[in-house]
């Protein structure tokens, strides 16, 4: 057997073991800048579905095409299932959407702001609201503690 039908066969292997993005089993609970980049990757995940079925090398490399079939499934998905919630405007306490700077023991502060699965970035300050600090933190207001693996974190401003 050549080289090149064992290398097609890789390929097509390993377009048929591109497993489906998990989705999630939470609510797929939304801000208005999470719904504008679910709305973003769907319109990419077409154009990149767009761009497989023309470049119609499909048998050369059926990576791509099953790579963006894959996304598209995902981003409809969860472009179908999104929730929007809006922040409230004024809130005592941390609700989805909002935003909490707390202050660690160690007296550190960090801020973050409670955000949908898809936009979480917890480099970036945002997390979902399905993380264990997120939990924690929900429904409190300031001065209130909340304790996460073993750390105690105070709630000093809302915003």
């Amino acid at each position: 057997m050549s080289v090149a039908f064992t290398k097609e066969g890789d390929l097509e292997a390993t377009a048929a073991d591109l497993p489906d993005r998990p989705i999630s089993p939470h609510p797929n609970l939304v801000t208005p800048d999470g719904l504008t980049l679910i709305d973003t990757a769907l319109a990419e995940a077409r154009a990149a579905y767009a761009a497989a079925r023309e470049a119609g090398d499909v048998q050369t490399d059926r990576t791509a095409m099953a790579r963006a079939t894959r996304d598209l499934r995902y981003w409809s998905a969860r472009r179908a299932s999104a929730q929007l919630v809006e922040a409230p405007a004024d809130s005592a306490t941390l609700t989805f959407g909002g935003q909490a700077t707390v202050e660690r023991e160690d007296g550190e502060e960090l801020t973050y702001r409670i955000v949908g699965e898809d936009e979480a970035d917890p480099k970036a300050g945002r997390i979902s609201y399905v993380s264990p600090l997120a939990r924690a933190l929900l429904g409190k207001g300031v001065g209130d503690f909340a304790r996460m693996n073993g750390r105690d974190y105070e709630i000093i401003a809302l915003g």
